[in-house]
């Protein structure tokens, strides 16, 4: 059992959380910078002492201020990847993934054939004889990656993984963990503050603000109806949650089916994501436009400088209802009026499919993705 609960406090950072992992689970956490997310980390990782409180992790007391019970760093059976890889950068590839088993005791050999296994696993085998100076961004995180993982960590934490890379290299990392972390049944703690990261990995997610958490629940309803600040600013994509029910379409409880850009297979849960500034606002239903085409009813009309922000009704399973950016000029032709029907159109190459995990997973039940 890997199960995390963290109940603890660091005074002179404001930190005061009680946060559950449970086991095999996926928790992303979110919150403004200085919010105390890496705080967080550091106290789970034992590279921080709290003043007070207790870290857990499966039947391990890890932290315990009442008994002065602290597991050092290297015995947590903790493993951390960051922004940056940190690799050695003497050593091959091989050798950086077979640092971790050594140090645990293995024989060359098997140090070795565990590298290796792990290099196989995330697509990085044939980068075994390079050095880290002749890696890419992508390539350096995948073999990261696998060195966390050839540790054979009991709990994984995820600071902000994919921060670091281009737009071809973040989509390619975020599958793979996703599938480690899937396929594995890792438990996982994941800082960000890209939406896609949140929906695409986690099960879970919570919102920490000014040292406490403030929000908790499934990801996809901390985003879709979000009950604090930093969540509502982060989901500040319209998001519209889903089935595939073919390539690049997802169709929704309520049978609005929506067309995009994605690679999800047909019948997994997928959310479709688009900025409120792709999205047109027409009196009438555009025809002969390769576009997606939904009425929304107006429940509000906010000006914000030259751009006006056209926002929709609540969505029939609870969540925020889409938004449109507009000039003043459009709206002001439009004549705009909340209570009013319109209709939303927005392009297939503005909207980006992404699946979610969000569903329970095998044996885990509602009771414990909701024990944040």
């Amino acid at each position: 059992m890997s199960a995390l609960h963290v109940r603890a406090g660091v005074a002179r950072r404001g930190l005061d959380v009680d946060v559950t992992v449970g086991d095999g689970e996926v928790l992303a956490v979110l919150g403004p910078n200085g919010a105390g997310k890496s705080t967080l980390l550091q106290v789970i990782s034992g590279l921080l002492r709290p003043d007070w409180g207790r870290v857990t992790l499966g039947s391990e007391v890890l932290t315990d201020t009442a008994t002065r019970t602290f597991v050092p760093v290297h015995a947590r059976g903790v493993a951390t990847l960051s922004q940056q890889p940190l690799l050695f950068p003497h050593m091959t590839v091989l050798r950086n993934v077979e640092y971790g088993p050594r140090c645990a005791g293995q024989s060359r050999r098997a140090a070795s054939q565990a590298a290796r296994g792990w290099l196989d696993e995330v697509g990085a085998a044939e980068l075994a004889a390079r050095r880290p100076d002749q890696l890419s961004g992508g390539q350096a995180q995948r073999v990261a990656l696998a060195r966390a993982l050839a540790t054979e960590p009991t709990l994984l934490l995820l600071d902000e993984p994919l921060a670091a890379l281009d737009v071809t290299g973040a989509p390619a990392l975020r599958r793979l963990l996703r599938r480690v972390l899937r396929d594995q049944r890792r438990t996982a703690v994941i800082v960000t503050h890209d939406v896609v990261d949140a929906l695409a990995i986690a099960d879970s997610a919570v919102v920490i603000d000014g040292g406490a958490v403030v929000e908790s629940g499934p990801v996809r309803r901390v985003l879709t109806v979000p009950r604090s600040d930093f969540a509502a600013r982060m989901a500040g994509v319209n998001l519209i949650a889903g089935t595939v029910t073919a390539p690049g379409r997802i169709t929704t409880a309520w049978n609005l089916a929506l067309s995009g850009r994605g690679q999800e297979e047909t019948g997994v849960s997928a959310v479709a994501l688009f900025s409120p500034s792709a999205v047109a606002v027409h009196l009438d239903r555009p025809t002969g436009s390769p576009r997606n085409v939904f009425p929304v009813t107006i429940s509000d009309i906010d000006v914000r400088g030259n751009v006006v922000r056209v926002r929709g009704g609540e969505q029939p399973d609870g969540g925020t209802g889409p938004a449109a950016d507009i000039t003043a000029a459009a709206a002001a032709d439009l004549d705009l009026h909340p209570g009013q029907t319109v209709y939303f159109a927005v392009k297939t190459q503005e909207v980006e499919l992404h699946r979610t995990d969000s569903q329970v997973r095998p044996g885990l039940d509602s009771g414990s993705r909701d024990s944040v």
